[in-house]
C-alpha cells in the first residue's frame, strides 16, 4: 500500500471532479444543463489549497459497515461517499471531493479500499488521488459516461450492460448496474449488510426526499428538471431486481425501511404527475 501523500491535480471548485491539463475555460461537467457554473465564472483548485482554506473530511458511521465520508469546508457540491466495509474488501462508493494524509490514514483504519466506483460522473471527485493512496485499486467507471472522465485514473475499469444488463460485481456480495436516468450510465450499487437485509446506494439516479418512506427522480437537481414518467417507471423496474430494505442517496438522506415499495409507489406517484393523470388538481 502506498505510504506517501498522492500527486495532486487540479479540481473545479463548484463541482470538486479533477480534470488534467491543459484545463479547459470552463468545466464540461458544469457547462452541461444538469450542472451549473456559479454567476462569478469558472474557478479552479486543488487538494492543498483546500487544505489550506480548511478543508477536512468528517467519518459517520451510519449502520454496521457502512461508514460515511462527510465532507467538510471542501470543494464541490458535498456528496457524502460510503465506505462498504466487506470481509472480500472495503469498496468506496463515490469519490470525495478531497484527500488529504489524514483522511487516508482513517480509511486505513476501516480497512482500507479495494475498488472505487462513482454512481456518475457528478461523483469522480479526486478518484484518481484515492485510486493511487490505495494501491492504484481499480476505479470503476459505466462506459456510457467514459467520455466524461476529466482525468483518467490508472487503474480504470470501463464496465458495461446497460439497462437491461446484468452488471458488474465489484467484490463479492457488492454489485453494481445501471438504470440510467440522471446519466446514461447512472448506476446504483447494491450490498447484503450484515443482518442480511439488502441496501442499495442509488446516487442521484434515486434521490431522497424530506416525506418519509417517499424517493424521486430527476435529471438535474439543482436545475430542477424532470425526467420522463417512461424513464422512471423503467429505473423504478430495474432496481426491484434487487432485494434491498434500506437506501441512501448522495447527500445523507436514508430510507431506513422498505425501500422498495417506497421506490416503487414513488415511481408511480411521479410518472402519474407528469403523464397528466392529475392535471384536474392543478
Amino acid at each position: 500500500m502506498s505510504t506517501g501523500q498522492p500527486e495532486t491535480v487540479t479540481q473545479c471548485a463548484t463541482c470538486g471532479v479533477e480534470r488534467a491539463e491543459p484545463l479547459p475555460q470552463v468545466c464540461p461537467i458544469c457547462s452541461d444543463e444538469r450542472q451549473f457554473v456559479p454567476a462569478g465564472g469558472q474557478r479552479w483548485t486543488t487538494p492543498e489549497q483546500a487544505r489550506e482554506q480548511g478543508a477536512w473530511i468528517e467519518f459517520d458511521e451510519r449502520e454496521t459497515g457502512v461508514i460515511s465520508l462527510v465532507h467538510r469546508h471542501c470543494p464541490g457540491i458535498g456528496q457524502r461517499p460510503a465506505l462498504l466495509r466487506t470481509d472480500h474488501g472495503n469498496v468506496l462508493v463515490e469519490a470525495p471531493n478531497y484527500i488529504s494524509e489524514d483522511a487516508v490514514a482513517a480509511v486505513r483504519g476501516w480497512g482500507g479500499i479495494a475498488a472505487i466506483i462513482a454512481s456518475h460522473p457528478h461523483m469522480y471527485g479526486v478518484q484518481s488521488l484515492w485510486s493511487e493512496a490505495f494501491d492504484d485499486c481499480p476505479v470503476y467507471v459505466s462506459a456510457p459516461d467514459e467520455h466524461w472522465l476529466g482525468l483518467r485514473p490508472r487503474h480504470t475499469v470501463v464496465w458495461g450492460g446497460g439497462h437491461g444488463g446484468d452488471g458488474v460485481e465489484i467484490v463479492p456480495g457488492v454489485h453494481a448496474s445501471q438504470p440510467g436516468g440522471h446519466f446514461p450510465g447512472s448506476a446504483v450499487v447494491h450490498w447484503t449488510a450484515p443482518d442480511g437485509k439488502g441496501v442499495l446506494f442509488t446516487g442521484d439516479t434515486i434521490g431522497t426526499v424530506a416525506a418519509e418512506g417517499w424517493v424521486t427522480f430527476m435529471r438535474s437537481f439543482p436545475n430542477w428538471m424532470p425526467l420522463s414518467g417512461a424513464v422512471v417507471r423503467r429505473i423504478a423496474a430495474h432496481v426491484a431486481r434487487y432485494d434491498f430494505d434500506r437506501l441512501y442517496g448522495n447527500f445523507g438522506g436514508c430510507v431506513p425501511r422498505d425501500a422498495r415499495a417506497a421506490v416503487e409507489r414513488s415511481a408511480t406517484r411521479y410518472a402519474d404527475w407528469v403523464e397528466g393523470r392529475h392535471d384536474h388538481l392543478t
